[in-house]
């Protein structure tokens, strides 16, 4: 008998698996290379006892799978939340091709969040090759545009996840191998200012500057970033005017907001949709909403990230949690449902040119999803 078949957690079997993932390109604005991947996943669980369910992607978005075991179904059981989109354009696996340097895999999505999917995925196997089915049913549903906020697969998301007793999400762990266990909500806004154009030489006192207006409209969102609250405001794309010699009559800016609480969105939402403009003449329309809840640590949270810790040092190893800005589907979940973020691999880079997994830990973490489907009850 061979190491790799004496270890069914063997890393270098996984990461074989986690190569082919990564060497089939999906940026989410792709949805042929995305649905090519989900065909190669959903191929996976053929020899499963499990169903697949494809469900049809839209409005430029590629398809979502729905992989349910053959058993438990009947009653609340284990959703498991990952992604196959990734944010790097076609073609930039011949910048960053998979490769291995040391504890380091590279390649483009690896550490978010195809490793992490990919673990997911093995470890159900290996719950399907064991002589005892796990206690609940086991359902796994890969999204193809969590990457753009998840348009098309929120309401799929929030059906299962109402359902599910418990929600692990595959997301990449954070520095250290940390799990997750709160993230803030996130909103995005658009901002459209219409102004009236005029003369910038010779009559500049007849028009009325977009512009102008949305620099009145910028200090206010600044002023609302509260570091010890956790809450950021970023006004991350600006664009207005036609010419420097033309008083502007058009101005639009793109607002990212991140808020730790549902109490803050409350507040603070409003206040951004309500906002007036200071200049006669001048008028100010902000659309938007929030598109991810803050996912806050509730009890069964806490008591599910208990259980994981107790089983990660039966493994070897300590779990620590921490919060983070990031948004994942998880904060469509974790209002009404037990979840756990954060599941994935470890590494750094993401979204980067230098993206990487560590080999290190696919056995561990591996194991721990092999255990949370085996001991959740």
């Amino acid at each position: 008998m061979t190491a790799t078949t004496a270890n069914p957690f063997d890393s270098q079997t996984i990461l074989d698996g986690i190569r082919r993932w990564v060497e089939v390109e999906t940026p989410t604005e792709a949805p042929d290379q995305v649905n090519r991947l989900a065909t190669m996943v959903a191929d996976g669980y053929r020899d499963l006892p499990a169903s697949i369910e494809r469900v049809a992607g839209h409005s430029g978005c590629g398809d979502h799978l729905v992989a349910r075991s053959s058993w438990g179904q009947d009653q609340p059981g284990i959703l498991v939340l990952s992604h196959l989109d990734t944010v790097h354009p076609l073609g930039f696996i011949e910048r960053l091709p998979f490769k291995v340097e040391g504890n380091s895999a590279f390649g483009p999505g690896i550490y978010d969040m195809k490793g992490g999917a990919y673990l997911a995925y093995h470890a159900f196997r290996q719950v399907c090759a064991s002589p005892e089915r796990s206690p609940l049913g086991i359902t796994q549903l890969y999204v193809s545009d969590e990457e753009i906020g998840s348009p098309t697969s929120r309401a799929l998301i929030e059906a299962e996840g109402r359902k599910a007793k418990y929600v692990l999400v595959t997301e990449p762990a954070r520095d250290g191998g940390k799990i997750v266990t709160g993230r803030k909500g996130v909103a995005r806004f658009e901002v459209f200012i219409k102004g009236v154009p005029a003369h910038a030489g010779t009559k500049p006192e007849d028009g009325r500057s977009a512009i102008r207006e949305l620099a009145n409209v910028i200090q206010t969102l600044d002023a609302m970033n509260d570091r010890k609250r956790g809450v950021s405001v970023n006004v991350g794309v600006v664009r207005g005017g036609t010419r420097p010699n033309v008083i502007a009559e058009e101005a639009y800016a793109e607002v990212d907001m991140r808020v730790p609480t549902i109490a803050d969105a409350d507040e603070l939402v409003p206040k951004i949709l309500g906002l007036k403009s200071r200049s006669d003449g001048v008028s100010v329309k902000v659309t938007g909403e929030l598109n991810r809840p803050p996912y806050e640590k509730g009890n069964a949270g806490a008591a599910l990230y208990e259980h994981a810790r107790t089983i990660a040092a039966e493994i070897g190893f300590n779990l620590v949690d921490t919060k983070t800005g990031g948004g994942s589907d998880g904060n469509f979940t974790a209002p009404h449902t037990a979840t756990l973020d954060g599941l994935g691999v470890d590494g750094k880079g993401a979204h980067t040119h230098y993206e990487q997994m560590y080999i290190s830990s696919i056995e561990p973490r591996t194991r721990l999803l092999y255990r949370l489907y085996q001991t959740l009850r």
